[in-house]
């Protein structure tokens, strides 16, 4: 038996109400509570496999936590088949359908997940045979069904669609890949690319590979005996053939020798996602990782007193939150720093980060702060010992670590003892504010110039959203080029403008998935300047946006409206056939701002002003000279917020060309309209158009 003993809470004497305090001086620390965290015994089967068993018979509930002890794994062309491999066990067995599993799962108000690296279950104590059954069913003989891979594949390259316009997204990708490298699993990214390569084949052979007892862990909580723990884990999973499961070794990445600056375009951003990150060798239970907890807790790591979050948005007000993090890993730590602000000051935010974790470093913490985190840490300590999840996760972690069997036990101990010096040590030794990867996803053209400044080499590179490094291209339009005559080859590549001016009416049919639902969205456009935009659910009309030409009304679930001002002008504007053709003569100003890389391609960029002043970006492609994105400011009862539509497959409709696939994001939000029919010059009648 290995013991680890319950918390003790030490109560001290009230203090009369008259009694006088001396506030002038923190109180002095008072000796470390005995910290008694609980009972676990520990057992092995046959065949290799330990099992964790934590009592706790409060409540008639018992769970079942399988992890495999394994080193992550290279999937190269087809990153996502591990995920895949975990999330689809559950999906199907050689007697059960993924339809029966969860009948059964239900019945007993259960649950149960899997995942790469093991699973979980839990359930009524009366169900325990029942819910091992399945569990153990699941373990040994899931079959990975084709048409639930097929559905996956679909689901996940469907999601990845979102990353193109979700510059946190870009950010965590290009941290990873400059992080760990190409050549580590921890640099891996999942694109549309791999995923497609993802078989059924490689499901089985990760499975059949490391799913083995050798380098399995059960941990068992809940009301339970570890005697009859003990004959439920043989009967259910003694047969579990063992099996050698591969050691993989790989390269520990080093910080960069000086620090780097990446940036990812996200076109229209008004706010940038900042990064500040860099590789650390820091291994759990590491003899100073509390130290090093302590020190990060002071510079940012969750306290609202922390110096990144007093200085950003305390004193600066640049963000709602700024957080640090220091993490262990058995193959490589990481350090970093994360916060959201506004373009105009990306620049300062990163000056604040870097004089931060310089002062960390330079100046050593006053105790009364050093001492407000330590409690903080305690109070989080003690708090986290309530749960009988978090006494076998410590168990689990002495076996996965080889940590000294009083390792919790002896935790605020150690953590009382922690001084500003060692605090000002472990800085020193992990902070690196010369080394560090800079990442920022955002507007490249109001923020990425102002970054050069904190490169070693004065350069900026740039990812594309999955973090492969785009070729540099020239920013610089040719020499003649004109706005105007960029929009002429557009009108060239789209059809002519013969072909365009003959469209008297045109309707298209389109829908998206929201929030798993499917919109379905009808434009009805006729000229001269009518248009009739129409939003559905399941047959039923959620918004309708009308313009006859002169009056503007929108109607939805909250009435109708007649519109005005910049709404009014927004729809007019919408209700335009072929816009392009006539940006002169309406009044439009057009200016041409250099090239810009869109989704791979380098696009030429306008802005493009209308005779009320509001200005819009749109991209047309160099090579195609067909319209890629467009780029608006859109009023909103949240404040002002920057549309992005990106246009691809394209399609010859009649002679002129039209984007199959538009690409929308505003705000968080972002989805996919997929054209399903274009019909030109059908007729349209006038009182389509009419508002009464």
């Amino acid at each position: 038996m290995k013991r680890l003993f319950f918390f003790a809470l030490l109560i001290g004497y009230l203090i009369p109400l008259n009694a006088q305090i001396d506030r002038t001086t923190p109180p002095e620390p008072g000796p470390a509570p005995l910290i008694q965290i609980g009972d676990y015994q520990t057992f092995t089967l046959d065949n290799g496999m330990k099992v964790i068993v934590v009592e706790n018979d409060k409540i008639p509930v018992v769970s079942f936590q399988l992890t495999l002890d394994i080193d992550p794994v290279m999937e190269n062309e087809a990153k996502g088949y591990v995920s895949m491999a975990g999330s689809l066990m559950r999906s199907g067995t050689i007697s059960r359908s993924k339809a029966a599993i969860d009948e059964e799962i239900d019945f007993m108000g259960a649950s149960l997940s899997t995942h790469s690296r093991g699973m979980f279950a839990s359930s009524l104590t009366r169900h325990t045979d029942n819910l091992l059954d399945l569990m153990s069913d699941i373990l040994f003989n899931p079959t990975f069904p084709q048409e639930e891979l097929e559905r996956e594949v679909n689901q996940t390259i469907s999601a990845l669609s979102t990353v193109m316009t979700d510059a946190s997204a870009m950010v965590s990708n290009i941290s990873a890949v400059l992080l760990y490298g190409e050549n580590h699993p921890y640099g891996e990214i999942t694109t549309r690319e791999s995923v497609s390569n993802i078989t059924r084949d490689l499901l089985v052979e990760y499975y059949d590979t490391y799913f083995k007892p050798d380098a399995a862990y059960m941990v068992i909580v809940g009301d339970i005996k570890t005697g009859e723990a003990r004959e439920l884990m043989t009967r259910y999973f003694a047969g579990w053939e063992s099996g050698d499961v591969p050691i993989h070794h790989y390269e520990t990445p080093a910080p960069p020798g000086g620090n780097k600056v990446a940036f990812a375009d996200r076109a229209g951003a008004v706010q940038s996602i900042v990064n500040l990150t860099y590789p650390v060798e820091l291994e759990p239970g590491a003899p100073d990782a509390i130290q090093v907890s302590v020190m990060n807790s002071i510079l940012g790591g969750g306290v609202f007193s922390s110096r990144l979050m007093q200085n950003l948005r305390e004193d600066k007000g640049y963000t709602y939150g700024a957080r640090s993090s220091l993490s262990s890993d058995r193959l490589v730590g990481r350090f970093n720093v994360r916060t959201e602000v506004r373009n105009s000051v990306t620049d300062s935010t990163v000056a604040i980060i870097l004089y931060e974790m310089e002062r960390m470093i330079n100046e050593p913490v006053d105790q009364e702060n050093l001492e407000l985190v330590k409690n903080f840490m305690n109070g989080s300590f003690a708090r986290s010992l309530e749960s009988p999840r978090t006494i076998a996760g410590f168990a689990l972690n002495i076996e996965l670590y080889n940590l000294p069997d009083d390792y919790y036990e002896t935790y605020l101990e150690r953590l009382s003892r922690v001084t500003a010096q060692e605090v000002q040590q472990a800085a020193r030794k992990y902070i690196r504010p010369g080394n560090s990867y800079i990442i920022v996803g955002g507007n490249k053209s109001e923020v990425a110039e102002t970054l050069k400044k904190f490169s070693h080499n004065q350069e900026v590179l740039f990812f594309d959203p999955f973090g492969r490094k785009l070729e540099e291209t020239s920013t610089v339009a040719p020499e003649g080029l004109t706005a105007e005559s960029v929009i002429e080859n557009y009108i060239s590549a789209a059809g002519g403008a013969d072909n365009m001016r003959r469209i008297e009416d045109i309707s298209i049919t389109m829908d998206a998935t929201v929030q798993g639902m499917t919109l379905d969205m009808t434009i009805l456009q006729k000229t001269p300047d009518m248009v009739n935009i129409t939003m559905s659910v399941g047959g039923s009309i959620m918004q309708q946006q009308i313009f006859d030409g002169t009056r503007g009304m929108a109607s939805g679930i909250q009435g109708t409206m007649e519109l005005e001002g910049d709404m009014l002008e927004e729809l007019k504007s919408q209700a335009v056939m072929n816009p392009e053709l006539s940006y002169t003569e309406s009044g439009y100003s057009l200016s041409l701002d250099g090239i810009e890389n869109i989704n791979g391609e380098p696009a030429y960029k306008l802005i493009i002003t209308s005779p009320s002043g509001k200005s819009k970006l749109e991209f047309f492609g160099v090579g195609s000279g067909l319209k890629l994105r467009t780029v608006a400011a859109l009023d909103t009862p949240m404040g002002s917020m920057s549309q992005v539509t990106d246009y691809d497959n394209y399609r010859d409709v009649e002679g002129v060309k039209f984007p199959f696939l538009i690409k929308q994001q505003m705000g968080p939000q972002a989805f996919d309209l997929t054209v399903r029919s274009i019909e030109i010059n059908q007729g349209l009648r006038d009182d389509l158009f009419r508002i009464d």
